[in-house]
């Protein structure tokens, strides 16, 4: 064989493997792409927010229970309503790190790309760090079960109410210290996003707190520092730093509370409205007491048991109130009113803030209402529990606990949209129970900001709806192994998709 012959071939085994190369890196490439091209982050993220390691673009994290003493979080695909990838080699999206009995409670910030989950079954506050979708108890705190418990978007305290042990905690994360004052059956704590503001309630009573911070070494005992501020306590003994101050003395005409259930900071921090529950939860008169907050700053020392009022103004609901939101120019309010046959059924009371009047009130979902939000297609959300207890199913009526409100209607819809008895109005995708009327209790609601969809934890399942016009979702692909207890949008441009 010749030179040229061997050099012929030579450069035809040269073309063929530059061709096979060529070839597997294109192959290479190809399965690149399809692996990403369904998870496409832009060069630019929105507030650059990293890109998370799952690459889920439309995070909703759900908190469940196995057993209850077995709890985890999971986080779904809320653009495409899956729970694993769509190449479906990944079947599931957990919060690494996380474990717990019973996730009640999601405190969502994903404007801070963080959020805190409270374990009802062992008290634990756990912090979820959203770019990483890790836990880590740094940062956390473990309080009492069956707590109230109160996070800041600043993240410098957590704040719990503990009926077990009539304390009011208060832990700083960064000193590790933590501060127990006692308040007498205190079962509510409220915090503003500030953390200036922080606010107890006690059950079965119409008397609020608030939290002072006192000077350093401004009393040598606690003794000395609740005569002088007519605190109900004060921590520590020795040198105390925190009171507990009544919002207003018997002597103040704000002192106008009847068994308040909730506190709700105005958009502008100016205000606070609390929420007098009424006959709802064994008081006289509903109603929605509004206070300035300048005079209930943490910092603001009160000079003598007796200080200047906070009261701004008093509007009656007659429908109830537990539970309130704002836009700016409406607060809406939702509760229950007592009838004479001694049910309570659903009210949304709509509220001016320009003039404190009410505007509206119209017929929602019975039940302890605990969940209010805005979505998309300029709708309003409510969500409730024990709903089957009121006087939709005394008259034989839908008496699920999700309730769409059509703010540009003024129309509310109960959902899923059922008749009890019906063979075909039936509830579309049934839990466990096959109850074909009745979810069961509504414990979580997120808005999927921009996606036309609202996520919640109803009846122990996942559960989402369309807010155009309030159809159901198929939930097979979203449903949890287990009881999912509470949901949170974690992809959302600001705190308010809970």
């Amino acid at each position: 064989m010749n030179i040229r012959s061997l050099f012929a071939k030579s450069l035809r085994a040269q073309i063929v493997c530059g061709l096979l190369i060529a070839l597997a890196s294109l192959g290479l490439t190809s399965c690149h792409t399809a692996a990403y091209y369904y998870y496409y982050f832009p060069q630019y993220t929105y507030a650059n927010r990293p890109v998370p390691p799952s690459r889920l673009a439309n995070r909703v994290m759900v908190s469940f229970t196995a057993n209850g003493s077995t709890g985890q979080l999971q986080m779904l695909d809320g653009l495409r309503d899956i729970r694993n990838n769509v190449q479906n080699t990944i079947f599931s999206f957990p919060i690494a790190g996380y474990a717990s009995g019973y996730p009640s409670l999601i405190m969502n910030f994903p404007a801070e790309l963080r959020g805190y989950v409270y374990s009802n079954s062992d008290g634990s506050v756990a912090v979820v760090d959203y770019s990483k979708e890790t836990s880590a108890s740094t940062g956390g705190a473990t309080f009492a079960p069956n707590s109230s418990v109160a996070v800041p978007a600043t993240f410098t305290h957590l704040y719990a109410a503990i009926p077990s042990a009539g304390l009011f905690e208060i832990y700083d994360p960064i000193a590790g210290k933590n501060y127990g004052l006692s308040i007498p059956n205190v079962n509510k704590a409220f915090v503003n996003t500030g953390d200036s503001v922080v606010l107890a309630m006690a059950l079965n009573s119409n008397i609020i707190y608030r939290v002072v911070l006192l000077n350093q070494n401004q009393f040598q005992t606690a003794a000395q520092a609740i005569a002088t501020l007519g605190a109900v306590d004060c921590q520590p003994l020795n040198n105390p730093v925190y009171c507990a101050v009544p919002v207003a003395s018997p002597q103040d005409p704000a002192n106008l509370y009847d068994r308040p259930q909730s506190a709700y900071f105005s958009l502008d921090g100016s205000s606070v409205y609390i929420l007098n529950c009424g006959p709802e939860c064994g008081g006289q008169t509903a109603s929605v007491t509004t206070l300035q907050t300048g005079p209930l700053n943490i910092n603001n020392i009160p000079t003598s048991p007796v200080y200047s009022s906070v009261y701004q103004s008093q509007t009656l609901t007659p429908g109830g109130a537990t539970v309130a939101l704002s836009d700016g120019s409406t607060l809406y309010v939702a509760g229950q009113k007592l009838l004479p046959d001694g049910l309570f059924t659903g009210n949304l009371t709509t509220i001016s803030l320009a003039t404190q009047q009410v505007t509206g009130t119209y017929g929602i979902s019975d039940g302890t209402h605990t969940r209010l939000l805005f979505a998309d297609d300029n709708t309003l959300w409510i969500g409730s529990s024990r709903c089957a207890n009121g006087e939709r199913a005394k008259l034989n009526q839908n008496y699920n606990c999700l309730t769409r409100f059509d703010l540009g209607s003024q129309q509310a819809s109960i959902l899923p949209n059922v008749t009890p008895g019906s063979s075909s109005a039936v509830v579309p995708y049934p839990n466990a129970d096959n109850n074909m009327y009745y979810y069961g209790d509504l414990t979580g609601l997120c808005w999927v900001q921009n996606l036309h969809k609202v996520y919640t934890a109803y009846g122990g399942q996942v559960h989402a709806f369309n807010t155009a016009d309030g159809s159901e979702i198929n939930n097979f692909y979203i449903t949890v192994q287990g009881t999912a207890l509470d949901v949170a949008y974690m992809d959302a441009v600001t705190d308010a998709a809970d």
